[in-house]
């Protein structure tokens, strides 16, 4: 690619460190910027990569040579540092959950309308080949008709070290904001058809010391008459990973490490800084992916035929055999960075753009709100 893209990125923390290696890797990217308030990960960034450091987003969105921000930042800052990267003239990718209430993702919508600037979120496992690849067959009639979709996953989310906002509901803490936008995602991709309305339970905060949702349940109906199960729980007891060939979300086979989470968090003085410790240091410190990335157990039930994702493929299930079909390998995250480049150099709009973000956000609020009332949530930002 002759002419790559000139990258800036806001946050220098976990989510980044997740995307540091596809960013690298990538031939369309050049990262010619940086900005975080943290000096010692600003330093680390432009060793790796080069480029200039900031202190803030303003003076990130300021300089002329910028051509895209990533928004790696909190949940609640996404929408202030969206409108500031797009009001000065910035393409836009920002990390999942789009932000926090509906109103911000209206405001941040607009804004790249107006300014004619792509807004594309993500990462989200609705990047992923196996997904795309599931989605392809899905289109090509390999299982006939979509009826019903399943997924299921289990983490130690909740026990990993957390900032106080990641423990704040009102500041997009907790599972459903945090995780469940991937589920969300996949299944929305899979299905192919809005979705009409959600039902949801969550049991609120199981444990007094993390006051916020660990777990949820959630059956969303789509147009079609077709229907999704998602089920996750972030309580780090069952390893959902054991569904997933020993495989993490993070495409790494791993050993049984998962009880030592929570002794680990309690052994753990200083939680924040902790944290801290996740952030980005240096490009060989970032996880080396194997496999795909995945979220936990997903299968896709049709008139013909089923799917189950893999972290390396699609399992095709029928009446008269069962094959496998693999995703080719490649450096996991390169895709969402695909559409990034691809949108700007070339005008390709992406499936993850503002109007997705907003309606997969909708889908999480719908599941709180159903939660507290139990009531029947219908939607009407979908697509």
């Amino acid at each position: 690619m002759s002419d790559p893209l000139r990258l800036g990125v806001v946050g220098l923390g976990r989510g980044f460190a997740l995307s540091a290696r596809a960013i690298a890797a990538h031939p369309g990217l050049r990262l010619v910027g940086a900005a975080d308030p943290d000096d010692e990960s600003c330093r680390a960034v432009q060793g790796a990569f080069g480029g200039r450091i900031y202190g803030d987003i303003a003076a990130l969105a300021g300089d002329p040579d910028i051509e895209a921000i990533y928004i790696c930042t909190p949940h609640h800052l996404h929408r202030d540092h969206a409108l500031t990267a797009l009001r000065a003239g910035k393409h836009v990718l920002v990390e999942k959950p789009m932000a926090v209430t509906l109103a911000e993702t209206h405001a941040m919508i607009d804004a790249a309308e107006a300014e004619a600037r792509q807004l594309i979120v993500g990462p989200s496992h609705s990047f992923d080949a196996p997904v795309r690849l599931a989605a392809e067959m899905i289109a090509a009639g390999a299982i006939g008709a979509v009826k019903m979709i399943h997924a299921l996953y289990a983490t130690d989310f909740l026990y990993r070290p957390r900032r106080a906002a990641e423990l704040a509901g009102d500041l997009g803490g907790g599972a459903v904001l945090g995780q469940a936008i991937h589920q969300i995602d996949v299944v929305r991709r899979l299905a192919g058809v809005p979705a009409q309305r959600v039902t949801a339970r969550t049991g609120g905060a199981w444990d007094p010391a993390r006051r916020v949702e660990g777990a949820y349940a959630m059956l969303v109906d789509f147009d079609g008459g077709i229907f999704a199960t998602l089920t996750y729980s972030g309580h780090g007891h069952f390893d959902g990973d054991r569904l997933m060939e020993g495989i993490s979300e993070l495409g790494i086979r791993k050993p049984d490490r998962h009880r030592a989470t929570h002794p680990r968090l309690h052994a753990t003085a200083d939680e924040a800084a902790a944290r801290r410790a996740r952030r980005f240091t240096r490009l060989e410190d970032c996880p080396q992916p194997e496999t795909h990335e995945h979220f936990g157990q997903v299968i896709v039930f049709g008139t013909q035929g089923d799917l189950r994702l893999t972290p390396e493929g699609v399992e095709l299930s029928d009446a008269q055999r069962r094959s496998f079909h693999p995703a080719p390998i490649t450096t996991p995250r390169a895709e969402v960075f695909d559409a990034l480049y691809a949108a700007i150099r070339h005008g390709r709009a992406p499936l993850q753009d503002g109007a997705w973000g907003r309606a997969s956000l909708e889908i999480c609020l719908a599941a709180l709100a159903g939660a507290r009332s139990g009531a029947v949530q219908p939607l009407q930002f979908q697509r």
